[in-house]
């Protein structure tokens, strides 16, 4: 098995070399690529030092079993060919690709069975919001189908990346010290603010990362739901939290919904308002699961529910679900080019 990553420098990459490392993905052959910024640095993986290879056009992807690109969206567009031509399955962590009809989008707790037909060898990985919520959402729909979702995100810096993470660091000591903030990766400062702004508005006043749940929640479950999104930027550092507000077809008590969360796949539940018990980000990052409570009746709706999930972005969504969906491949033994 040759697997390769595509922006190893950053942090999903760096996330990628943790969680491939942490789960014994069957690998004989690790290669890293990256940016001429980023090539000829060397990382540890599974005790052996790797060294970044600058991407570029020519058949270095040859032979390779699954490329994990985590470059952007421009990079992943410009060399997907490149990647792709010689059978490797390219699972891009990107929105390049997403809602493409001929790409799947695939959350294994989902519809892992989608990654099954990839005409162009590619399979997106969804945004990180949005696979927090569908993880979890995934159990309600097992009890009654789901009408309408209403979400409020509170996104940590490293949704913006390393640099942002870094950001962030900066501007609270700069503050503390009496100095003007840095601002660079934000619109605004983010220390002791929120911003209610990620990524850029579209026509209809939603910002591209509230219409990204919107349209990926649909594909990802095959779903006639419609979701509300306001995404919020919150100076905390890692781990995004939301809360979600659906309505269902039929009513479903907080207690089957709890017990569905008991029994599902990728999440857990941690729900005990009376001795303080609900998730938070602080204590989270680093799992691979999502948290969910603050379970309760929507006052608002006889047939809602509401609740309160908190996941580590760059873990559940991004590094792991990637992974997670080339462990399925692994499992179903299928790669090179499917119909």
């Amino acid at each position: 098995m040759r697997v390769a990553i595509v922006g190893a420098s950053g942090a999903v990459g760096q996330e990628f070399l943790r969680v491939l490392e942490e789960r014994q993905f069957p690998i004989d052959e690790l290669l890293l690529f990256g940016s001429q910024r980023s090539a000829g640095q060397k990382y540890t993986f599974r005790g052996k030092e790797v060294e970044v290879k600058l991407l570029q056009h020519n058949d270095d992807f040859r032979g390779v079993d699954i490329a994990f690109t985590s470059a952007g969206g421009g990079t992943s567009k410009e060399f997907a060919d490149t990647i792709t031509k010689y059978g490797t399955v390219m699972i891009d962590n990107s929105s390049a690709f997403r809602m493409d009809a001929d790409v799947p989008l695939v959350v294994p707790e989902c519809n892992a069975e989608d990654a099954l037909c990839r005409p162009r060898n590619i399979i997106a990985n969804p945004n990180c919001t949005t696979i927090m919520m569908v993880v979890v959402l995934q159990c309600l729909e097992r009890l009654s189908h789901i009408r309408r979702i209403h979400v409020a995100s509170y996104q940590a810096a490293s949704g913006a990346g390393a640099a942002a993470m870094a950001e962030l660091e900066q501007q609270y000591r700069e503050v503390l010290d009496g100095k003007s903030a840095t601002v660079d990766k934000f619109a605004y400062q983010l220390a002791y603010n929120v911003i209610p702004q990620i990524d850029v508005f579209t026509d209809n006043g939603y910002t591209k990362e509230e219409m990204k749940m919107f349209n990926e929640t649909r594909k990802i479950m095959h779903t006639d739901a419609s979701c509300s999104a306001m995404c919020v930027r919150v100076p905390s550092l890692r781990s995004h939290s939301e809360a979600v507000w659906v309505e269902t077809e039929s009513p479903v008590t907080p207690e089957a919904f709890a017990q569905a969360i008991r029994d599902g796949q990728g999440v857990q539940l941690m729900d005990d308002p009376a001795n303080k018990v609900y998730p938070m980000p602080l204590f989270l990052a680093g799992k691979d699961d999502i948290y969910v409570g603050r379970i309760r009746k929507d006052l608002a709706n006889p047939n809602g529910l509401t609740f309160w999930l908190v996941g580590d972005q760059i873990k559940k969504g991004a590094a792991l679900n990637a992974v997670q969906i080339a462990e399925y491949l692994v499992e179903q033994g299928t790669f090179g080019k499917s119909e």
